[in-house]
């Protein structure tokens, strides 16, 4: 069983930047993939970054080279780095894991951006 909670989110403007965490606990990290989804209100839940015994991959090209994942196997902690954010970023941010084919989920933290 793997418990996820992010933490990060909240109100920023156009143009700034935040760093969401996600910390899991009942897992080992290196073990596990970690990922990052979001949901803007009225859309389905999006792929942002997958990480995986150490490497990221980002699969949204919207957020190509502003957003940044990252794991601290150490911490037990995902983080997503997100620069020049836009009104389009606006979404619930999820957390993922993937153990032997388990998914489990965070509850979600809100990022808004205000134009």
């Amino acid at each position: 069983q793997v418990q996820l909670v992010e933490s990060g989110g909240g109100l920023v403007q156009a143009g700034g930047s935040l760093t969401l965490s996600c910390t899991a606990s009942g897992s080992v990290l290196s073990r596990v993939t970690m990922g990052w989804y979001r949901q803007a209100p009225g859309k389905q839940r999006e792929l942002v970054a997958l990480a995986f015994g150490g490497r990221t991959t980002t699969f949204l090209d919207s957020v190509k080279g502003r957003f940044t994942m990252s794991t601290d196997n150490s911490k037990n902690t995902a983080y997503l780095q997100m620069n020049s954010l836009n009104a389009e970023d606006t979404a619930v941010y999820y957390c993922y894991a993937n153990q032997d084919g388990m998914t489990y989920w965070g509850k979600g933290t809100l990022v808004t951006v205000s134009s």
